[in-house]
């Protein structure tokens, strides 16, 4: 505007000179319009220095608040890592006593398949020394030429015993039973018959144990701790700001203040933000903690596996029980593959491990009494017992 002033003085001095002399009050008024011109012009730039002035305050002010801000955050951060640390301490050494049970337990394996194996020599012997009795049986001439028959009943009980004790095998156990409940039946005597109802009621009871494997199982968390590495974490991801328009400047140079004024709204709504946030609020997981979170879950099904293995089923459901809730809480619940190792895990929970194996045959004792009044007092006596 006073720019178009002056130009339009001007243009009536020019008027003036060209039609006649200016008089000497127009003169007189020159001056004072161009102090107030000059006044004007201070006054927009007072003005214009003031607001630099508050610009460089606000600028000074916001750099000490991002300052502050990420002192706290590193300070924050550095207690994190300090946690994370001794957790993964904590972790290595529990996982470096799991790791010597581990291996007391293969010592205790190895010693137990010595042990079978003297088992088995013994058995061997046994066996040669059953078929030469029953040589002899079969040569003998006196009463109840069929009695050996007890003999070989009274083997295949102690056989299925072995198999039920040392090696957990309820099936071959059960199978061994029912032949020598075969062999008793095929004497056709009445006074073997309590003997084959121990027999009978042996035989029941190994049916209704559980049929689940323990080996199976441990396996099956065998291959469940292969996969760890490979699921995916929950990790942040920073949301999509739909709120946050880039303002537009209209192209006309008579729109210069709602021009001026869309800039200042966007430098200042670029240094505050303020957003409600609905929910838990979760920090950012570090790759520390993601080592972690696989690592405690590594942890937890071999906790799993070794109790399988041993029958515990307390242990075994409550470490597949943290395992669950480990996975609920650090990895991706979206992932398909995730969903796959959740269902595996709840299938491996409700299976029941536990297998209560009796600690002696009921056939066993009566089948020796047995076999001590038919064939080793025959034996123990020598022919005048015949």
């Amino acid at each position: 505007m006073a720019d178009n002033d002056d130009k339009n003085l001007v243009e009536g001095e020019v008027i003036n000179t060209s039609a006649e002399p200016a008089p000497q009050v127009e003169d007189s008024a020159s001056p004072k319009a161009n102090k107030k011109k000059s006044s004007s012009g201070k006054g927009l730039l007072w003005i214009v220095v003031i607001i630099l002035f508050l610009l460089v305050i606000g600028i000074a002010a916001a750099g000490y608040w991002y300052y502050t801000q990420q002192q706290t955050k590193e300070a924050q951060t550095a207690s994190q890592q300090s946690d994370t640390q001794r957790q993964l301490q904590s972790l290595t050494e529990e996982r470096t006593t799991l790791t010597a049970q581990f291996e007391e337990m293969a010592n205790a394996n190895l010693q137990l398949s010595k042990d079978v194996e003297r088992l088995k020599q013994q058995n061997t012997a046994l066996t040669q020394q059953s078929e030469a009795t029953l040589a002899q049986l079969n040569t003998m001439e006196g009463r109840r030429p069929a009695d050996w028959l007890i003999a070989e009943a009274d083997y295949l009980v102690r056989m299925a015993g072995r198999k039920l004790w040392l090696e957990n095998d309820v099936r071959t156990a059960i199978l061994l039973l029912v032949n020598a409940d075969k062999r008793l039946s095929s004497l056709a005597d009445p006074s073997v018959l309590p003997v084959r109802a121990h027999l009978a009621e042996d035989i029941q009871t190994l049916q209704q144990l559980n049929p689940v494997s323990q080996t199976q199982v441990a396996l099956a968390l065998t291959g469940m701790m292969a996969q760890i590495d490979n699921l995916p974490l929950d990790t942040f991801e920073k949301p999509v700001d739909v709120d946050a328009q880039n303002p537009e400047l209209s192209e006309s140079t008579d729109d210069w203040k709602e021009n001026l004024s869309k800039v200042w709204r966007s430098m200042v709504d670029g240094f505050f933000t303020v957003k409600t946030l609905s929910g838990p609020i979760e920090p950012v997981m570090s790759l520390e903690a993601q080592f972690l979170a696989k690592e405690q879950l590594r942890l937890q099904l071999m906790h799993a596996q070794s109790a399988a293995l041993q029958g515990e089923k307390g242990l075994y459901e409550q470490s597949l029980q943290y395992a669950q809730t480990l996975i609920d809480q650090n990895f991706d619940l979206s992932s398909t593959s995730i969903s796959g190792f959740s269902q595996a895990l709840t299938n491996l929970r409700e299976t029941d491990i536990s297998r209560p194996i009796p600690s002696e045959l009921a056939s066993q004792q009566p089948l020796e009494r047995l076999l001590d009044t038919r064939v080793k007092k025959v034996f123990g006596e020598g022919a005048s017992a015949l």
